[in-house]
């Protein structure tokens, strides 16, 4: 069946009548020079506007001009204060905060500031695009939403009331994530208004994530630990944790002087800051985060309160190095997963093996 972007907005947001839609992305800059995938993104969200607006029409509701705005450089970095809505400049916490509905489809990921509009304003609720590809209307985009929702319930019912979740890795290392202390959460592609818990999703979606404990509890310090691999094209370097925070990075090559360059910039950026399942079997791993992450296993470092966890911008030196940054282990990649394991309590279930999930 040919792609239905109308189907998907009203499957996903069913927006109503008086709601404010505002569409948006980023552009490039000087330090983020453009790329044909990114002109591509930029013509989507265009598109997506456009639809929006014709669904409107019948429904009731309006939508803006498009919002752009200068690109952030970084993933989850805070967004600028000033952009455009068609041809007029705006402040864009002006027009944020009197939109109800926000579809962001960018080059740098802006979930973790649009999580923020979601805890100042209750009407309002976003969905994030970062690296969005048109192509993806044949893969992820397109998914069976009822059987990832389907998915997410059994992966949520799993991780209810665990205390760690052991994953080792196809190369032979093993790291233990400590998530006593939290509850893990869903996207699953459902965004209606006044949807209860998280109001900001990504799109594609598809995952069941958690924040690992942080050890902000005085005298209970984090159990995370191990030795996390990371594949860089050929090579492959390793990541150190103890106490839930990145304090080593092994390898003699590029991708391991360029990651301890990044730690070292900012010490919050070795927080582990998120752990998480993608469960959506129309994902395509193809190199583009934001559709790899819901094939498989996946981690993240950095900032964490927008996912539930104490690190948040405040904690970075400064607003130009606040990120959160996923790294993905799903079929397709060079590493993966040999064995993820939740325990809870007495228990131990295995969720993967080999790459592939047991428990659907």
């Amino acid at each position: 069946m040919a792609f239905d972007l109308i189907k998907l907005l009203t499957d996903v947001f069913a927006p109503e009548a008086g709601e404010v839609v505002v569409v948006a992305c980023d552009e490039p800059t000087e330090a983020a020079p453009d790329t044909p995938a990114w002109q591509e993104r930029r013509a989507m969200a265009e598109e997506w506007r456009r639809a929006f607006e014709a669904l409107g029409r019948g429904r009731g509701f309006t939508t803006h001009p498009l919002l752009t705005y200068p690109a952030t450089g970084a993933n989850n970095a805070e967004l600028p204060s000033i952009g455009r809505l068609g041809d007029r400049e705006v402040v864009l916490d002006e027009v944020l905060m009197s939109s109800t509905l926000a579809a962001f489809l960018t080059q740098f990921s802006a979930t973790a500031p649009l999580d923020g509009y979601t805890r100042r304003k209750a009407d309002f609720r976003a969905a994030s695009l970062p690296g969005v590809a048109k192509r993806m209307e044949q893969s992820a985009l397109a998914a069976d939403y009822r059987e990832v929702a389907r998915r997410c319930q059994i992966l949520l019912g799993i991780l209810d009331g665990a205390s760690a979740i052991e994953v080792e890795f196809s190369s032979g290392h093993t790291c233990l994530f400590d998530v006593r202390h939290r509850k893990a959460e869903a996207d699953d592609g459902f965004l209606p208004r006044h949807k209860q818990g998280d109001r900001v999703i990504n799109l594609p979606s598809g995952e069941v994530f958690i924040v690992p404990y942080e050890g902000e509890l005085h005298g209970d310090p984090s159990r995370s630990a191990g030795r996390i691999p990371v594949a860089q094209g050929r090579e492959v370097c390793v990541l150190q944790v103890e106490g839930n925070r990145i304090t080593k990075v092994e390898g003699s090559g590029e991708e391991a002087a360029r990651l301890r360059r990044l730690f070292d910039a900012d010490p919050a950026r070795a927080n582990v800051a998120e752990v998480a399942f993608g469960c959506n079997e129309w994902a395509r791993v193809t190199g583009v985060v934001l559709e790899d992450e819901k094939a498989g296993f996946h981690w993240a470092y950095g900032r964490s309160e927008h996912l539930g966890g104490t690190v948040g911008p405040s904690k970075f030196v400064s607003p130009a190095t606040v990120l959160h940054q996923d790294i993905v282990y799903a079929k397709g990649h060079p590493i993966q997963v040999a064995r993820a394991v939740v325990v809870k309590g007495g228990s131990r279930t295995t969720v993967m093996r080999n790459g592939a999930y047991v428990v659907f």
